[in-house]
């Protein structure tokens, strides 16, 4: 059977021993934000991740959404887990004090959304499409959209969706047709047809904010010509409770290869009143707010279905007797030893802890940029966190998400056949992951993002923020002969990411195809040397600590670290090569040859 248990233990040593959290308590706003809030908040929220999310999470994949007449319900126990959480404030957890959130920090809410996505992802896409409607309209909504709508969004009562995607067009979103015809009185009427709608009807809140991209009739051609407007389900009444229908409609569901339980809808939108989120045309700056938000969500999605796969793939290798270890039994009394003696079935329990444990460090880290460049009084400071979430936001949302779908298959690998059977809950992993490397931007393109944005924004500045602190950290390190064994490998792979930049600098401007050719392994490549810092920094603290009340903690940090150095990082020598390759393997095929 499948097993989670929120890992409360390492999100303390990330948070408190590697990163600090508390000093987020110094920014305006976060006083409250101590270590033993911060420890209290996590704790209650493992308990109903654990106790109220992970029970529904087969049975809400085997029963799935339902579709009839335009309703859409939910499996059965989601509608009174909703009520549940949001009661408990869950869903508001970093929303402002001002619209009734509780004002913590933004990247406290990351190390919630993992344990969400562990226990249940379906059930974890309700509140986070309604956490990246509120982060949009906070930012561009006027004061009226965010006085009339905001504290809905908190009270959990009305739920939000992005509407971006349509029949002929999901990536190139310059193709959109949805129409916005201005109305007297300020507001819109939107037609057209949106297509993989997470969320976008559903039975948890009596009502649903709708954040569509339109084209206003004036509006000039491609991705500038497009603008955001706000369209909820019912229209709210003067006394702010929601009144009549409004012209959208859910036309079905899809039926998906994963997240069953989360509808993935089709919404009609037939002369729907809706409102202007930011300026006229300015559509795209606003929902990259939300698209930003979603795209560390899902790599958050990633962190939680990697640690829980990897959860259950250690209990049943413990359980499971089959064979004798090589060097001779290790359980004399029965009539085999446990799986787990094996080096293979280690091999891939440890690729799966290693890179998860990694990707925690890695997640929290620029969790807690995000609430720097939003609240940090220094506007340097603030703008150095903005360069690195930017660069970051690409990297966590595809390694991540590559880390998730791998995870569960080396889950499904240590089960064996039992692994491909429902029963035993990890198939479901391997089927929900799956999209996580889809939506919000293909893993492809998060990569083309990385190299034609990211990189040669203003000059490189974004990527000096993540290159000058690492460099400065290995010289640091280098004379510490304990370290050595975490640091040499971390410098060699660094210069490789250092190398493969430069190819792509000289020959990705010559032609763009280089640098296409090139994204996919470069992403690669820069996460592994991200992973790998985060490796070194956890080290260095466990080396000094490895002799306490807690050594058996901090050895098995400095072993599973050794992994990573040693099994792990070496393929950023091989995505170097695939780098200096060029696109001449990918391009020289004729076209009719495929």
């Amino acid at each position: 059977m499948a097993t989670y248990e929120a890992p409360l233990r390492d999100m303390a040593f990330v948070l408190h021993e590697l990163l600090d959290m508390e000093q987020l308590a110094k920014l305006p706003g976060y006083e409250e934000a101590t270590r033993d809030l911060i420890d209290a908040v996590l704790e209650e929220g493992a308990k109903f991740c654990e106790n109220e999310l992970f029970p529904l999470n087969r049975s809400g994949d085997e029963e799935g959404c339902t579709y009839e007449n335009g309703v859409v319900r939910t499996p059965k126990g989601f509608k009174e887990a909703y009520a549940a959480f949001t009661e408990g404030g869950w869903h508001a957890l970093s929303f402002d004090t001002a619209y009734g959130g509780q004002g913590l920090p933004k990247a406290l809410n990351v190390v919630l959304e993992e344990m969400i996505c562990a226990a249940n992802l379906s059930f974890g896409t309700y509140p986070g499409l309604s956490g990246g409607a509120y982060n949009a309209l906070e930012l561009h909504g006027s004061e009226e959209l965010k006085s009339r709508y905001l504290p809905k969004l908190a009270e959990g009562t009305w739920s939000g969706t992005m509407c971006l995607t349509e029949p002929q067009c999901g990536t190139d979103l310059g193709l959109i047709r949805s129409k916005a015809e201005p109305g007297e009185d300020g507001s819109y009427k939107i037609t057209g047809t949106k297509i993989f709608i997470t969320a976008g009807e559903h039975d948890l809140a009596e009502n649903i904010l709708h954040l569509v991209l339109a084209r206003l009739p004036d509006a000039p051609e491609g991705i500038k010509g497009i603008s955001l407007f706000l369209v909820p389900k019912f229209l709210p009444k003067e006394n702010g409770s929601a009144g009549p229908r409004n012209g959208v409609q859910c036309s079905g569901i899809e039926h998906k290869m994963g997240i069953a339980a989360s509808s993935t809808c089709v919404m009609n939108f037939d002369e729907a009143t809706g409102w202007l989120v930011g300026e006229p045309h300015r559509g795209m700056r606003a929902m990259f707010t939300m698209m930003n938000t979603a795209r560390l969500g899902v790599g958050v999605q990633g962190l939680g279905l990697s640690d829980v796969a990897y959860q259950g793939a250690c209990a049943y290798a413990r359980e499971r007797l089959q064979g004798r270890a090589l060097t001779g039994a290790k359980n004399a009394q029965a009539a085999a030893d446990p799986i787990i003696v094996h080096p293979d079935v280690r091999r891939m329990l440890l690729t799966m802890r290693a890179n998860t444990e990694a990707a925690r460090a890695l997640a929290y880290w620029i969790g807690m940029q995000v609430d720097v460049s939003l609240k940090h009084p220094d506007a340097e400071v603030r703008a150095e966190a903005e360069d690195l979430l930017a660069l970051m936001t690409p990297i966590i949302k595809a390694r991540f998400t590559d880390m998730g779908f791998e995870s569960a298959n080396l889950g499904v690998q240590v089960y064996g056949g039992h692994g491909y059977i429902r029963e035993h809950g990890m198939e479901q992993y391997v089927r929900d992951a799956r999209i996580t490397q889809i939506y919000e931007g293909t893993n492809g393109i998060q990569a083309l993002d990385l190299v034609g944005r990211k990189l040669p924004a203003h000059t490189g500045r974004m990527l000096r923020r993540f290159f000058h602190p690492l460099a400065d950290f290995l010289e640091e390190e280098k004379s510490d002969p304990a370290m050595a064994e975490f640091t040499k490998p971390l410098a060699k792979a660094f210069g490789r990411l250092q190398e493969g930049t430069t190819w792509i600098a000289q020959n990705g401007l010559r032609d763009p195809e280089e640098a296409g050719a090139a994204a996919v392994d470069y992403l690669r490549l820069f996460a592994l040397v991200a992973m790998g810092w985060m490796w070194a920094r956890m080290a260095k603290l466990a080396l000094a600590r490895q002799d306490g009340d807690e050594a058996a903690f901090y050895k098995a940090k400095l072993a599973t670290g050794r992994f990573f150095m040693t099994r792990i990082l070496p393929e950023s020598a091989a995505r170097l090569e695939a780098i200096k390759a060029g696109k001449a393997p990918l391009m020289e095929l004729a076209e009719a040859a495929f």
